[in-house]
């Protein structure tokens, strides 16, 4: 008898997949205002329907999949344990738009996101660390960030977001009824 999650029913492994035990919460918003300048902390910001954040320097292009960056924050505080540091490392360090708690986020690819009452964004990959990582948290720092550095998402449909919205999964579609 197989191990009931490992079963060769598909519909068990979708089950499976779709089942997530929370909502999320958006906890900080960062825009660029230039190349390699800082993040800038705001409590609110305009997404636009495949492109950007408004206000961000980043110029992705319309379809592309690295339109907006995402990292979990309860990886801070991992990341900062990985480099020796006390408190959790403070989210602009990292590079990314958008910090989310209550969701693993790596478990999200080709999955859609609602945050706030109508952003929807396509969570497309991993964001992988850069160099850059080492000269924003020091020696060691890319490591750090390995496993860590979240994730990448298309926009699919624009609006306001504010610091403290809900962050929901969409509902997985349902498998297309096999021919009889």
């Amino acid at each position: 008898m197989p191990f009931p999650f490992f079963g060769d029913d598909k519909s068990t492994i979708a089950k499976l997949l779709s089942t997530l035990p929370q909502t999320g919460r958006l906890e900080w918003i960062g825009l660029r205002p230039a190349r390699r300048e800082p993040l800038l902390s705001v409590p609110e910001a305009t997404v636009e329907t495949d492109r950007h954040l408004a206000g961000d320097h980043a110029r992705p292009k319309a379809g592309g999949k690295r339109q907006i960056t995402l990292v979990q924050h309860e990886h801070l505080a991992a990341v900062a344990g990985y480099l020796g540091m006390e408190a959790p490392v403070h989210p602009g360090r990292l590079r990314r738009n958008l910090v989310v708690s209550g969701l693993n986020l790596l478990a999200l690819k080709n999955r859609q996101v609602l945050i706030g009452e109508t952003v929807v964004l396509e969570i497309t990959g991993e964001c992988h660390p850069c160099s850059r990582m080492e000269e924003e948290l020091g020696p060691g720092g890319y490591n750090a960030m390995r496993g860590h550095g979240g994730i990448t998402a298309r926009i699919v449909q624009g609006g306001l977001i504010r610091v403290g919205d809900a962050v929901r999964v969409a509902p997985m579609a349902a498998p297309a009824a096999k021919p009889e």
